[in-house]
């Protein structure tokens, strides 16, 4: 392991020679998802990828107290990548980075080590977890006027292509940063546009999340144009989701795999499909972690509001999709709650932990709800014992706070400092004076 380790950093050393690098930016992620950096010269490589980089940690959301701010930014140098929408004379490399105490000692309040936690969890076990996220994001003219780019519809093809320009440039960035994109397509809104990365490994999957994020908004600057992941930022035109493909693999090996069952799906994908559905509301508030994030989960657009899962049905919050039936390699569980916005390393973590305590206690998840459950009378969905999930970021932090699962998977830390931060989002919020109390209160009262 340690060969390894140092023949990537001499792998590392060797690029910025060849590519005449002399930056290197140095990312982490703060518990809320938002990516931080710091640069170094290339003078301090070495140092940086043996001992990692002081920083003052006080200054991060939900890292260390202003009496314990010291922190060290460890690069990973596995992440290597240049930066291409920086100019090639003057060479801008990336590293992602894990955050450790002076000392050595891991950093508890690291996202990134939150996700390696969880997924150790899962290889003691014998289980790689991969997923596969789409993200949907919208274009607009500029942030002050939110003037749709297009006014086109899902997989719309339609004069001026200047989105299409947009997402293929991304794609061309993503894909010279080393990130294997799988499709691309104008979604269900105008102006909406979904890139889907191709499934790999959740650390992996995480740090390209990050990086897609900041390569949409990059290349949308660049062009004049204001590119968003907010989850609900219209009324009335579907919000922006990020529905996350996620299986396990025993080696090569698809365990949520059976070929002698319907439906191919094995007892351990329908427990994990259970865990998902038993914990779905706790861990809402960390795949759904915005105010606004609730604007979307409501019901007609598209967005799951109720705790259901289907074969077909795209109205259910967990899917099982069927593009090619019988195949190991395809067969996977979609869970289409989670939005762009959220901490892709936590919300993985806690789709994992829901997922793993499914199998481990042997959960059976209820039969599917292929009829339309949006159409379905508040009775019905009654009789049948569907639940919903929950309405509100208020009500989203309720739940999670009494969450063991969510607790033991993102640590002490960070779930205190997630409550707290929520907690004190949701109270400026919720002092605030609308524009819809102005306009449907000031005239009449």
């Amino acid at each position: 392991m340690a060969k390894k380790a140092d023949d990537a950093k001499e792998h590392v050393i060797k690029k910025t020679r060849e590519q005449n690098v002399r930056f290197i930016r140095l990312w982490f992620t703060d518990i809320l998802g938002f990516l931080k950096s710091f640069a170094i010269t290339t003078d301090h490589l070495e140092e940086a990828l043996n001992d990692g980089m002081g920083f003052d940690g006080s200054s991060i959301q939900g890292f260390a107290r202003i009496d314990e701010s010291d922190m060290i930014a460890v690069p990973d140098p596995n992440t290597f990548q240049l930066v291409p929408w920086r100019p090639k004379e003057q060479g801008v490399a990336r590293m992602f980075c894990d955050i450790q105490w002076p000392g050595g000692q891991p950093f508890e309040g690291d996202p990134r080590y939150v996700l390696k936690k969880n997924l150790k969890r899962a290889a003691d076990l014998g289980y790689t977890f991969y997923v596969g996220p789409e993200l949907e994001y919208f274009y607009f003219n500029n942030i002050e006027e939110m003037k749709f780019l297009d006014q086109g519809g899902y997989f719309d093809l339609a004069p001026p292509e200047v989105a299409t320009d947009l997402r293929r440039k991304t794609i061309l960035i993503l894909q010279e940063m080393g990130i294997d994109v799988e499709y691309s397509h104008h979604e269900v809104a105008p102006s909406q546009h979904e890139i889907d990365l191709r499934y790999t490994d959740a650390l992996t999957m995480a740090d390209n999340v990050m990086t897609y994020r900041i390569v949409v908004k990059q290349v949308a600057q660049e062009h004049g144009v204001y590119a968003t992941f907010m989850p609900k930022p219209v009324f009335g035109v579907n919000g922006s989701g990020m529905h996350v493909h996620m299986s396990l693999f025993k080696g090569s090996s698809n365990a949520f795999f059976d070929k002698d069952v319907p439906h191919n799906l094995s007892q351990a994908g329908k427990s994990f499909l259970a865990g998902l559905l038993r914990h779905a509301s706790e861990i809402t508030s960390v795949a759904n972690q915005w105010i606004n994030s609730y604007k979307r989960l409501v019901p007609g657009y598209e967005a799951p509001c109720y705790i259901t899962w289907a074969r077909r049905s795209r109205a259910d919050l967990i899917r099982l999709p069927e593009y090619q039936p019988g195949k190991e390699t395809a067969t996977r569980i979609e869970l289409r709650s989670p939005d762009p916005a959220c901490n892709p390393y936590l919300a993985f973590s806690v789709m994992l932990a829901a997922g793993l305590d499914g199998m481990e206690k042997g959960y059976e998840p209820p039969p599917p709800t292929e009829e339309n459950v949006f159409e379905m009378s508040q009775e019905e969905r009654e009789r049948r014992g569907i639940g919903t999930l929950p309405g509100s970021l208020y009500e989203a932090i309720q739940l999670t706070e009494k969450s063991q699962l969510v607790r033991e998977a993102l640590g002490d830390h960070v779930f205190n400092s997630f409550i707290q931060n929520k907690k004190v989002e949701w109270d400026r919020y919720r002092t605030q004076v609308t524009d819809y109390e102005l306009k449907n209160y000031l005239p009449i009262l």
